[in-house]
């Protein structure tokens, strides 16, 4: 497998290597700047007429660049980022989850890091990957330099956070949004002083929940009297306190992009810069969304519109206002038309670039249709209408609410739309949600191989400590029946040195870990028993469950054969009331 890959990755290099070899070269070329949000729905903007927050630096994007009315991503994040990076439909590359594997980006798939690090880039992310954890679904394997941030699920509490820096397990410093920003702001310096361009991508994992601001965010908002109605059923709207939070979050994120711009200019470079910022899926809870139908999770117009904003002074005028549908698949074609980096990417990809559009060219554009999906549920949206998953169809320019069919008076549209739903799930239900793709063990590029308790399965009695993988635990392991095993492969066969984060109310349980005859016999040796954390930074409860300070403990060595199989996690003999809370095991190869 990884044989294979390295043979497709030194094609597209060569590929991109001889097409730029006729471009500009890479230091007369503009830095990439992508900023994405979690969580934030179209309304969470004061651009988009939310009188309840306010997100000027955000707002200035649009003031000095262009603003897309109708721009398309997907119902959840993992399928919006895949979309993001590769230029196609996720439904093509492997996405179809946001947990236990799902998430994953097919190893085919060229990522808009891997053009623009072969073009002379530097390339960097900080913060929520989710599209896979383990190398060589890892950041660093899929075109970036490097990587700040969490890779699998979602975070336990937002200050001081558990992260990865290129692959290895570090603390993070305060708040986990300005943690980002900081380390972009310090990448760009570098790159500023190297003289080498750069593209930096900052996927930020708020306003998702759990709902935490810091303290003078939440002061803003902690007594105000929200103003604007919230859009959906009465029956399900958010606590008030949710949606103080939500901008609170929204308030900090637009703090942090104007760190960023400032920084651009005080290096010099924001003339050189394309900035870019959209947003993930729609809003979480129920609150204001400029009167559309929908929220996160689903396919109507207001779980998948967001805004799209791109700054590139001296060549995309001010204020320039695009009223054609776009969606995040249009990103890669058009990133690197702008910045003269080819788009030799393995496959076709989906989008359209949108330059032109950027830069005042608006004549013969097709009037396209984009299909939006969630598991089942497709939503087909052509400029003027939107054929729904239950296959009713809406005039968006007179009905934004979706709230009065038009399937009898408009059969052209019904037919057009139907048709170009039914394709898609033609072509990609069948096989929408196979997945026997192994979690890799050993990757030859990686430093260590982390496997945390998402990516697992608990047998018996244990259980997650929420129903939510992302960012669980296991816990109740109270019988030698009980095990946890991952469905790996090992790349590299070796001798491999094994670490474990845990927790345990006291120490004795004697444990194995093995894979086929391999035999690595261990004893929980020290009780660490910390208590919950989340709660003291939660501004409203939470669904997720709260989170540990786990102990890191070396377990030894183990020899893997290379090859698939079943890693698993066993406790021989259980002292006291469970063997211990498991959150990761790690993996590193003795050399």
């Amino acid at each position: 497998m990884n044989a294979v890959r390295s043979v497709l990755l030194r094609l597209t290099s060569l590929l991109v290597a001889w097409q730029t070899l006729a471009s500009p070269a890479a230091a007369d070329r503009p830095n990439v700047l992508v900023l994405l949000s979690d969580d934030q729905g179209w309304g969470d903007l004061s651009l988009s007429g939310n009188a309840d927050l306010a997100t000027p630096h955000v707002d200035s994007l649009a003031a000095d660049g262009a603003s897309f009315d109708r721009f398309y991503v997907c119902p959840v994040c993992s399928p919006t980022r895949a979309e993001f990076l590769t230029g196609r439909h996720h439904a093509r590359s492997g996405v179809y989850a946001t947990s236990t594997g799902g998430e994953r980006l097919n190893l085919d798939e060229t990522t808009i890091a891997d053009l623009f690090r072969a073009a002379g880039y530097r390339t960097a992310a900080f913060g929520k990957w989710h599209n896979g954890a383990q190398h060589p679904y890892h950041p660093n394997a899929r075109g970036f330099d490097e990587f700040f941030g969490f890779c699998s699920g979602h975070l336990g509490d937002y200050f001081d956070a558990m992260q990865e820096h290129n692959g290895r397990i570090v603390r993070g410093a305060g708040y986990c949004a300005d943690d980002y920003t900081n380390h972009a702001i310090t990448f760009i310096e570098q790159s500023v002083a190297q003289q080498q361009p750069f593209f930096v991508y900052v996927p930020y994992n708020t306003p998702h929940s759990p709902m935490q601001a810091p303290g003078r965010f939440w002061r803003r908002f902690a007594d105000r009297q929200m103003t604007m109605p919230p859009d959906g059923d009465a029956k399900r709207q958010s606590k008030a306190d949710e949606t103080r939070c939500a901008y609170a979050m929204c308030e900090n994120l637009d703090w942090n992009v104007g760190r960023l711009l400032n920084r651009l200019d005080a290096q010099g470079v924001a003339e050189d810069t394309i900035v870019v910022w959209f947003h993930d899926n729609g809003p979480a809870g129920v609150r204001y969304n400029d009167g559309m139908k929908g929220k996160k999770g689903q396919t109507d117009e207001g779980g998948v519109r967001s805004p799209l904003l791109v700054r590139w002074p001296g060549h995309i005028a001010p204020r320039t206002e695009v009223a054609h549908i776009a969606s995040a698949r249009d990103l890669l074609p058009t990133l690197c038309e702008l910045a003269g980096v080819p788009a030799a990417t393995r496959h076709p990809v989906d989008g359209l670039s949108l330059a032109p559009l950027l830069l005042g060219d608006t004549a013969d554009w097709p009037d396209r249709v984009l299909i939006n999906q969630w598991q089942d549920k497709i939503s087909a949206r052509s400029q003027q209408y939107r054929l729904d998953h239950q296959g009713k169809l809406y005039d968006m320019a007179a009905d934004p609410g979706q709230t009065r069919p038009v399937n009898d008076a408009q059969p052209e549209a019904l037919a057009r739309l139907s048709a170009s739903a039914r394709a898609h799930r033609d072509a990609f239900m069948a096989n929408y949600a196979r997945d026997d793709r192994p979690f890799v063990v050993g990757d030859p590029h990686a430093p260590a191989t982390l496997l945390p308790a998402a990516d697992s399965r608990g047998h018996g009695a244990i259980r997650r400590s929420s129903r939510h993988p992302n960012s669980s635990y296991f816990t109740h392991w109270a019988s030698p029946d009980d095990r946890i095993t991952f469905n790996v492969e090992v790349a590299t066969a070796g001798v491999y040195r094994v670490g474990l984060y845990y927790a345990a109310q006291e120490p004795g349980a004697k444990c194995e870990l093995s894979f086929r005859d391999a035999r690595l016999p261990f004893e929980i040796t020290a009780a660490h028993d910390p208590p919950l954390r989340g709660a003291e930074h939660d501004r409203v409860p939470r669904i997720e469950s709260y989170t540990k300070r786990f102990k890191q403990a070396a377990l030894g060595e183990i020899e893997l054969a290379q090859g698939p199989g079943e890693l698993s996690l066993r406790a021989l003999e259980i002292p006291g009331a469970e063997a211990m809370e498991f959150c990761m095991l790690t993996l590193e190869r003795r050399e």
